[in-house]
Formats: C-alpha cells, structure tokens, sequence
C-alpha cells in the first residue's frame, strides 16, 4: 500500500508549496523592516512567518517521506513523520512565544520610538501574504494535522498582522511609543491556544488514543449488530497519520456462522460510518476462547495435544 494512498497531507502539496513560497519570501521582508524600524511587533510577525516557513516545509519532508514503501522493520512507512513534524512546529510556536513576552516585557521599561508608515504598510502586506495560503489550506485542514498545522499557522499570521497593523495606526495617529511592545504581546497572547489544541491532537495520536469523535463503545455496537455476532472485545482504534485510521479486535461469532460474510459486513459498516478501512479482526468461536484461557505451558507435550498442535521434536 503505497504513502499517498494513506497521507491526506499529500494530497494538498500544491498549496503548501505555495503558502512556503509566499511566507518564506515575505518573511525576509518583514525581518528586514523590523531591523531597520526596530519595531517588535513586525519582528514577532516575521518569526511567526519563520515558524510557519518551518513548519510548511516539515509538512513537505513528511508527504515525501509518506511516499516511500513500507519496510521490513517499519512496517507502516513513515507515515508517522507527519505527526512528528507537527510536534515540532508547535513546540517552535511555544518557544516564540515565550521570546517576544521576554522582549517585550523588556521594552516596556523604555518603549523605542518605531516610525508608524513602515510598521504599517509591511503590515498589510503581510496579512495579504498570509490570508491567500490560508484560502488554499483551508479544505485540507479538516483532512490532514499537518494542512490543519499549516492553515491555523497561516490564521495565526493573519491575526498578527492584524495587530502589527493596529499597532502601526495607533503610533501614527496618537504617537504612543508602548503600541508596539503591547500589540507585540498579544500576538504571543493569540499563539497559545492554537498551540495548545494541536499538540493535544498530536499528543492523542501518539499514545495512540481513538480518533476524534470515536468511542469504542460505538465500534463494539455497530460491529455486534451484525448477524452471527456474538461479542466484541480487545478492541482498539488509533490513528497511525492524518486519514489513516488502524483497527483491531476480536470477534466472537456463532460456531455455524458465515465467517467471511460476518467480515465483510463488519468492515462494509466501519467503512460507511467511522471511515475506517484499514481493520484486522481475529474471527473465533466461545469454545476456541475457552481453549485458549486454559493454562498450560507452550514447551509441554500436553498442551499441543489439547489444543491440537502437533507435538515439538
């Protein structure tokens, strides 16, 4: 099974290409109009585009990784890369965070007179950059954690530019020197929720939670309510990346059930209503759960002989 089968991320690249190109190539224009006016606000706006130029391209390197075939010792690919590079960008975003908090608590003793017209035309370039990736992401982001990562970064952007450009009408029209380090702050203010709410997404995947809006509880009914099936249990759901969802379990069936058909109705129902494809099920009987509760040794000739296994050499 090939990487872009499985990796909803891959197939929104156009996009993420065009969100890296833009915010890469405006990022090195707000960096330098910071630099040159010394104002905070466009310098938190760039390190966010930095950020974001990071995470777009950890998001790309995971759809190329995702493409490559599955191996012998890692035996899902590398679907997991996309997980990971989502991870990394938001513990980059919680990093930035902290270091325009750190500097702007620092400029509030003696705010910097920042010229106002620079501030502001850089700012509403940048929103501009920012909202036009956002628009392409924005139907990726309910498929993929790596598109979501890069279109709420692409929001996040838009907001700060938003702010960098209050801050730029308020210095030019009243003259107050503390815009710029306050509106600097509440950029770093707008980056923690976002932040928090996906590395909560990305920490769920990893421990290999159910998938948003999934209960076990739900899968074991629907999967009962199958004719010829008596009982579910072992059950477990988790998603290995972005639009690849993994289950497993044990089915108790009837001794004189279809099991082919019980497995096909099984996955043709997990399909329809959960979109879950990729399903390994063990399909047994209450009597073959009955043998393999009885305790014995592996090693012993006993135990081949009741469980009817031919005896070791």
């Amino acid at each position: 099974m090939s990487g872009a089968a499985h990796s909803a991320a891959g197939a929104h690249r156009a996009p993420l290409l065009i969100g890296l190109a833009l915010n890469g190539g405006f990022a090195v224009v707000e960096a330098t109009a910071a630099w040159l006016t010394g104002s905070l606000v466009l310098l938190a706006d760039a390190g966010h585009m930095l950020t974001d130029v990071a995470g777009l391209t950890f998001a790309l390197l995971a759809i190329w990784f995702a493409r490559r075939p599955a191996t012998a010792q890692k035996t899902f690919g590398y679907y997991r890369l996309e997980i990971l590079a989502a991870l990394l960008n938001g513990l980059m975003l919680l990093g930035l965070a902290a270091f325009i908090f750190i500097e702007a608590s620092a400029r509030l003793n003696e705010p910097p007179n920042v010229p106002s017209w620079p501030v502001l035309i850089v700012a509403l370039l940048g929103l501009i950059a920012n909202l036009v990736p956002a628009i392409l992401l924005h139907r990726g982001a309910a498929e993929s954690l790596t598109v979501k990562s890069a279109f709420l970064d692409m929001l996040g952007d838009a907001v700060a530019s938003g702010a960098a450009i209050a801050a730029g009408i308020l210095m030019l029209t009243t003259g107050w020197r503390y815009a710029d380090p306050l509106f600097a702050m509440l950029v770093g203010v707008l980056l923690i929720p976002r932040t928090y709410r996906l590395l909560e997404e990305v920490v769920n995947v990893l421990l290999e939670g159910a998938p948003k809006g999934t209960d076990t509880r739900m899968l074991s009914g629907l999967m009962e309510s199958v004719p010829g099936v008596q009982s579910v249990h072992d059950l477990h759901v988790w998603t290995v990346t972005s639009g690849f969802v993994a289950l497993s379990g044990h089915v108790e069936v009837a001794a004189d059930c279809d099991r082919d058909a019980v497995l096909v109705a099984i996955r043709e129902r997990l399909d329809n209503r959960f979109d879950i494809r990729h399903v390994t099920l063990q399909v047994e009987t209450a009597s073959l759960e009955e043998r393999l509760a009885e305790p014995c040794l592996p090693e012993s000739a006993q135990c081949y002989a009741t469980n009817g296994l031919p005896e070791s050499d």
